[in-house]
């Protein structure tokens, strides 16, 4: 079964007069590249939080936004009013040391951003709130793994048509195969004929090294390989797990074989549909990247 790596997914619940809102995205990467953004009071959790999104999407780019609305008065920040009196008692005396005219709405915008001006109470993750923030971390994970699982049966079936194409040409290079050699040789003879003097050779001796020649330009070999690689491929396609790795080490064998096939074709209509099965594996490594 194959798996995407694109992927959406988004939980939502309430604790401690807390609403928490957690979106998590995943779109393709070669490693786990997690991004986390998190409210400062969760920080000692993000460690657990990573391993966790890490161990259950193994690969991508995940952004992972966890944001919190109060929702109960005694979760709104407040205001440390000695501490807010103490910086303006200080912003006057800059003020008049350095003749800066200012209104009082300017000041109170400056001493709101002021280091712990605003303070939010109970700062701490509770073990409730923990597994709550778990479950649904949990759930997110789901909604993306379900988003992967759809996006992967369409790349399955997109995967299985190209590579039954690339099978279906390789038919095709079988029936031109026996007017390949028939075709090489009047083309040999017909050169030796077109030389300025007449050559004479030892017609044995020719047919010996003609036939030395099209056995190395034979491509059985090739054609089983190919067969074997893209069997492979559509088994490793039905695995249980996806296998995105290793759907590429395949298609890097059959690239090689198909090179091969074009690089002893000697046949304008047998290189035309070696192009063509270059293009159906090139199209099948694009949509390889984004295979989990």
């Amino acid at each position: 079964m194959l798996l995407s790596m694109t992927g959406y997914g988004k939980a939502d619940f309430e604790a401690r007069g807390r609403a928490i809102t957690i979106e998590m995205r995943s779109l393709n990467s070669r490693q786990a590249d997690i991004n986390l953004r998190l409210p400062s009071y969760y920080r000692e959790k993000e460690n657990e939080l990573r391993s966790l999104i890490a161990n259950r999407l193994e690969r991508g780019k995940i952004d992972c936004n966890i944001s919190v609305m109060s929702t109960d008065a005694s979760h709104v920040p407040r205001l440390n009013l000695e501490l807010a009196k103490g910086y303006y008692d200080q912003i006057l005396q800059l003020k008049s040391s350095l003749n800066i005219e200012s209104n009082q709405t300017d000041l109170i915008g400056i001493l709101i951003r002021m280091p712990e001006v605003l303070q939010t109470p109970d700062e701490t993750i509770g073990q409730e709130e923990w597994e709550a923030l778990i479950t649904h971390t949990n759930n997110a994970i789901d909604q993306v793994i379900g988003f992967r699982k759809q996006e992967g049966e369409i790349l399955h079936q997109d995967l299985t048509r190209r590579t039954q194409k690339i099978l279906s040409l390789l038919e095709q290079v079988e029936k031109h195969e026996g007017e390949r050699i028939i075709s090489i040789r009047a083309r040999i003879f017909k050169e030796l004929e077109a030389l300025p003097t007449q050559v004479s050779f030892d017609k044995n001796r020719f047919e010996q090294e003609m036939i030395y020649w099209l056995e190395k330009i034979d491509f059985t070999e090739e054609k089983v390989r190919l067969r074997k690689h893209c069997s492979l491929f559509l088994d490793t396609m039905n695995q249980e797990s996806s296998q995105g790795r290793k759907l590429g080490f395949i298609a890097q064998e059959m690239g090689r074989e198909i090179n091969t096939l074009g690089s002893k074709a000697n046949h304008s209509l047998i290189q035309q549909l070696v192009i063509e099965m270059k293009d159906e594996l090139e199209k099948i490594k694009e949509q390889l990247l984004n295979i989990l």
